[in-house]
């Protein structure tokens, strides 16, 4: 593990050396820059004022220079500098990091046990009118827009029955401290999670029903099912830990995605967190910004592949840590 470990450290030097240049040129080929944004802003674009800030933010350099100079800010763990929001990047995601953690967190755990508990009782009773239902739920779960679901959660759970908030992560009139501060988050959690987690039930819903009817057909299940072992002990003890291996796959380039959603579920129940973030210094072309979310959401999936390996050791010892 440990010769795993130190080879998959310098492999993560490499893949993070390519993904902040391609980051860095793509997001740079796009046109305008924070320079143009600020100055139609402020209603005069000179071109004194316009290279005035273009020299401020080092916008005035050749490309090749602002990368040197963006690596050796890396190299420092120095994200750079937001001269939108006037603190630096790596503040201002450390202020917004708890909130997605949290969202992500909350969905991905109620999608992997809803989904995959639905899964599993789908390819136990397969074939029969309960598989029928969540086949059909998960698909329409799978095929509905993210944007689509939270828009009726918060008009049916919201506006009509008055049952949950609105947006936010808190009630801010409110001025609640200790549990009642806890519970009020729960409550503002409850949409937007359900909201991001329902789309991944689907899929890990699909996938463990898939996986596990065909670990069903293996040999050592059949073999299994010949000396006489409960169905139920072969459904836990043999299938569903064999099963469990493409979800692991899944969940680990899923996390990698799933600030993609973020974004959209974020926007729409106005939550504090990384892709609303991400999504307004879009719009502003704070481009440090931008790539220090980006590159930070790199190094996060990197990590989880890496760790995804791992547990595919722990689950089937036949797999080895090459």
């Amino acid at each position: 593990m440990l010769t795993y470990l130190r080879r998959s450290a310098a492999q993560l030097v490499f893949v993070l050396l390519g993904i902040a240049l391609i980051n860095f040129f793509l997001l740079h080929l796009a046109p305008g820059d924070a320079a143009q944004v600020l100055a139609g802003e402020s209603g005069a674009a000179t071109p004194e004022y316009m290279e005035a800030l273009r020299r401020q933010f080092g916008l005035d350099q050749p490309l090749y220079i602002q990368f040197l100079r963006y690596l050796g800010n890396l190299a420092t763990f120095d994200l750079g500098y937001s001269f939108r929001q006037s603190l630096p990047v790596s503040e201002l995601i450390l202020q917004r990091l708890p909130a997605t953690l949290l969202l992500m967190g909350t969905a991905i755990g109620f999608a992997l046990v809803a989904g995959c508990s639905l899964g599993f009782l789908a390819a136990r009773r397969a074939g029969k009118l309960t598989d029928t239902v969540i086949s059909i739920v998960a698909l329409l779960f799978y095929a509905t827009p993210v944007f689509w679901v939270g828009i009726m959660l918060i008009v049916v759970f919201s506006v009509i029955l008055d049952w949950l908030p609105v947006g936010g992560m808190t009630s801010v009139e409110a001025n609640l401290s200790g549990l009642a501060l806890v519970g009020d988050v729960a409550l503002h959690l409850v949409l937007p999670a359900v909201t991001l987690g329902l789309f991944y039930l689907a899929i890990y819903a699909r996938l463990m029903r898939a996986a596990m009817l065909e670990v069903y057909g293996q040999d050592f299940v059949r073999t299994a099912r010949a000396k006489g072992v409960r169905p139920r002990r072969i459904a836990w003890r043999h299938v569903l830990r064999n099963a469990l291996l493409p979800i692991v796959t899944t969940l680990g380039v899923q996390l990698g995605s799933i600030l993609g959603g973020a974004v959209l579920v974020e926007t729409v129940f106005s939550w504090p967190g990384l892709g609303r973030l991400a999504f307004s210094a879009l719009f502003q072309r704070d481009l440090n910004l931008l790539l220090g979310i980006l590159f930070c959401s790199s190094v996060v999936v990197v990590l989880v592949n890496i760790a995804v390996d791992l547990v595919y050791a722990l689950l089937d010892p036949r797999i080895e840590l090459g």
